[in-house]
């Protein structure tokens, strides 16, 4: 399967989200410190946050010690400065499926170090700034998932 990585994300709901699509997908999902809210507390898990019992979430301490545990052969940034589309890609096991905060996306930095090619983007009209961060994600997993046959699904 593939890894869904969050840089840094800021809103408990939209990660509460993002676990309950992992825990229904099989997908693995790393969050990367420092998050926008406390990982225990009583308003994250409302938000959803308590579903991570039912799926694999692991927090990394900085984007390098996910790399360090997780050596993927591919990562590919999810960003409005995409050049290529999501869906072009033939995503393989392994992979890193990495997404920034909600609020500034990923830092330039991270993006100039991906391969030009390994930056994606979702389609979308001409004047939109951006998806919710829990709808991105979902995107490019149904779509990852689909590319392997939906395994392990009803």
């Amino acid at each position: 399967m593939l890894d869904i990585v969050l840089y840094q994300p800021e809103i408990p709901p939209n990660t509460g989200n993002i676990i309950r699509l992992c825990a229904n997908t099989g997908f693995p999902l790393h969050l990367i410190r420092p998050l926008g809210f406390r990982w225990g507390d009583k308003g994250a898990k409302r938000a959803g946050l308590d579903y991570h019992e039912l799926s694999n979430v692991e927090l990394h301490v900085t984007l390098e010690a996910y790399f360090q545990a997780r050596r993927p052969p591919r990562v590919f940034g999810i960003t409005t400065k995409g050049t290529r589309p999501y869906h072009d890609v033939a995503f393989q096991s392994g992979d890193a499926l990495l997404f920034g905060p909600e609020t500034r996306g990923l830092p330039q930095a991270i993006l100039t170090s991906l391969p030009e090619n390994h930056c994606l983007r979702i389609p979308m009209k001409p004047a939109s700034r951006s998806l919710n961060l829990s709808n991105a994600v979902a995107v490019v997993v149904y779509e990852a998932w689909r590319q392997h046959q939906f395994p392990e699904s009803q």
